[in-house]
């Protein structure tokens, strides 16, 4: 049965699988396109003001990567072990394996790995999903993984998120990825209007647009927390060993993220009422208020504007005419009678 490369004949080998997700695949090749399009133009910018324009654009493309590719990452919660456990149901053979649990806002993922790939002339090597966002349904994916056979490992961690699970994963954590993700959209939004608004004569409404994309972050944090907090936490024990679950990349990275668009909000906001022309040179916009400010993009004057002092300022002078000249204008304005006319 096993005469084509250790594998059974009527039955589909393992499938190839991508290094990564594909939608985060898609949102890092969106922004990364955006970012080497404006390098490419980069160079059109005269003076230290393209570094100014680089910092801008960076920080912005990747605040709204973030928000976005969080929103889709399976990573808020984590978990790996090595172990040796059961390998299918009803069977008495064991594996040495890596078991690996990814939960994110939309389902789990589960990993499993044989250490070494090749045992029981099998390639154990697994990556299941199951999601539980709108529009599906846990339980028929589970009960889809049980008709599949899948191995004892994964099927023990999937049914831990099952609605009837006494555990009661399924309902905290179902909660958190709902809520939090739509925090997260509203924070993206904030961060379109705060470009849209950075690129328009109204920066002070910018930055409490940025400081606002920074605030929902943190909130999308806190209900995450406080959601997946509410039961004590359930044992996971896979053979010999037990998969404790911690807090990921996506979660770490998002508070972050956070934080940083709170300081910079806060940073403009502090900036209008202290230099408010300085903000105006640094975001590129007119200072026809104040014309005695003069910048010079070659000096790179982003930081250091010159300001016309009062003696250098050409002054007024008032040229005098000359009596013929004014003479002759006042005849031209009154011109007189003859004396005949009388």
């Amino acid at each position: 049965m096993a005469a084509f490369g250790h594998t059974f004949p009527f039955y589909a080998g393992p499938k190839p699988t991508f290094p990564m997700d594909t939608t985060l695949a898609v949102i890092i090749t969106i922004f990364l396109t955006a970012l080497v399009t404006f390098i490419i133009i980069l160079p059109g910018i005269r003076g230290k003001m393209r570094l100014f324009w680089l910092l801008r654009v960076v920080t912005s493309l990747f605040i709204g990567a973030v928000i976005l590719a969080v929103n889709f990452s399976s990573e808020w919660s984590v978990g790996q072990v090595s172990t040796n456990t059961s390998y299918k149901a009803f069977s008495s053979q064991w594996i040495s394996a890596d078991v690996g649990l990814q939960v994110g806002l939309r389902g789990v993922n589960i990993t499993l790995t044989g250490t070494p790939v090749q045992q029981l002339n099998e390639t154990i090597s697994y990556n299941e999903e199951f999601t539980w966002r709108l529009g599906e349904n846990y339980a028929e994916e589970y009960a889809r993984a049980l008709e599949k056979g899948l191995p004892d490992p994964v099927l023990y961690l999937a049914e831990k998120f099952t609605p009837n699970s006494p555990c009661g994963l399924h309902g905290q954590y179902r909660l958190a990825g709902h809520y939090t993700s739509a925090i997260l959209w509203v924070a993206f939004l904030c961060w379109l209007l705060a470009n849209v608004m950075l690129s328009m004569p109204v920066l002070v409404y910018g930055g409490l647009m940025l400081l606002a994309t920074g605030i929902f972050q943190l909130l999308g944090l806190l209900f995450f927390s406080m959601a997946t907090s509410l039961t004590p936490p359930c044992p996971l024990r896979l053979g010999t060993a037990t998969l404790h679950t911690h807090r990921g990349p996506a979660f770490w990275i998002t508070l972050t993220t956070g934080l940083l668009c709170v300081l910079l909000g806060l940073a403009m906001g502090v900036a209008y009422r202290m230099q408010p022309h300085r903000l105006k040179v640094f975001f590129n916009h007119s200072v026809g208020k104040n014309p005695g400010l003069e910048w010079n993009p070659e000096e790179g004057g982003l930081l250091s504007p010159r300001y016309r002092s009062t003696a250098e300022s050409p002054e007024t002078q008032d040229i005098p005419l000359s009596e013929a000249s004014s003479k002759g204008c006042c005849e031209k304005k009154h011109p007189s009678v003859p004396a005949h006319a009388l």
